[in-house]
């Protein structure tokens, strides 16, 4: 997006570095073995100044980073030097779920990451927080719904443009069957996304689909507190998610996607792999 031609086409700079390989190869390594239920991710910040990079001096944030950034709240001037770097901005956007809003959390570990740049009053530290979700926060927070009509619109496009909105970070994507003015039918695109991805969705919706007007809602939504584990079954480990209701396990279920992985392997009926898992955690609480 940023040069304007194919992938195909384009030549990696300093992403293609060693030390770039390693951070993006790490902070997924690190996440899978985490193997966390939530990422949640506070205002970045930008920096200011300029950036000597292959192309010459660029103004901060670099034309790449804004780019990745964008729908994602950011502030900038907290330091006079490039604080988030295109490498960092694509681990940022890609792993995280929630952002611009950090919960009240039980902290179990911390982590820091330490720059090379020094600042005369502000630390240059990345700190990251494992932990739960604490009981005695309320369930619920703000969140976005955005939708639009639409009448005219080839079906097949929902697929395509539903991955692109959960790619982006949208919580949920649904559609509502609607009659609208003389009589035609017609969908309401509906779309769940936390605060400050307002303008990345509303990108995709203009652009991927037919609809002329979107309409946007704030609102507050409340969860169940969650966690993932893994169950030893016949079929080998298997992600589990439990929910709570203040603190208490109302729901248990396997990860669908696990499951349906399974069946196509041993060729047998994902319901089959399904009901055989709830049984197994059904005998656990006895």
């Amino acid at each position: 997006a940023v040069h304007g031609i194919s992938i195909e086409e384009v030549h990696f700079h300093e992403v293609g570095a060693i030390d770039s390989i390693i951070d993006i190869t790490g902070a997924a390594i690190c996440f899978s073995a985490l193997n966390v239920g939530a990422v949640y991710v506070s205002e970045v910040e930008l920096g200011s100044g300029f950036v000597k990079c292959d192309h010459g001096k660029l103004p901060v944030p670099a034309p790449a980073t804004a780019e990745i950034i964008k729908g994602i709240p950011v502030r900038t001037g907290g330091v006079d030097f490039e604080a988030t770097t295109p490498t960092g901005a694509a681990i940022l956007s890609t792993l995280g779920t929630e952002f611009g809003i950090v919960p009240h959390i039980k902290i179990d570990k911390t982590g820091y990451g330490i720059g090379h740049k020094d600042h005369p009053s502000i630390p240059n530290l990345l700190r990251v927080y494992l932990g739960e979700i604490s009981e005695k926060q309320a369930p619920g927070h703000k969140a976005l719904l955005i939708e639009s009509n639409i009448d005219d619109m080839n079906p097949e496009f929902y697929d395509h443009i539903s991955e692109r909105l959960f790619k982006a970070g949208a919580s949920d994507v649904y559609c509502s069957q609607i009659i609208m003015k003389k009589g035609r039918p017609g969908v309401v695109l509906n779309v769940i996304a936390g605060q400050g991805l307002e303008e990345i969705v509303k990108e995709i919706i203009f652009t991927e689909s037919t609809t002329l007007g979107i309409r946007t809602f704030d609102f507050r939504k409340d969860t169940l507190a969650r966690e993932f584990g893994k169950l030893v079954t016949e079929y080998g480990e298997v992600t589990v998610k439990r929910s709570f209701y203040k603190g208490k396990e109302v729901s248990v279920k396997p990860e669908y996607e696990e499951c349906r992985k399974i069946a196509i392997e041993r060729n047998i009926p994902v319901k089959e792999v399904y009901n055989n898992i709830m049984s197994l955690l059904t005998q656990n609480k006895k």
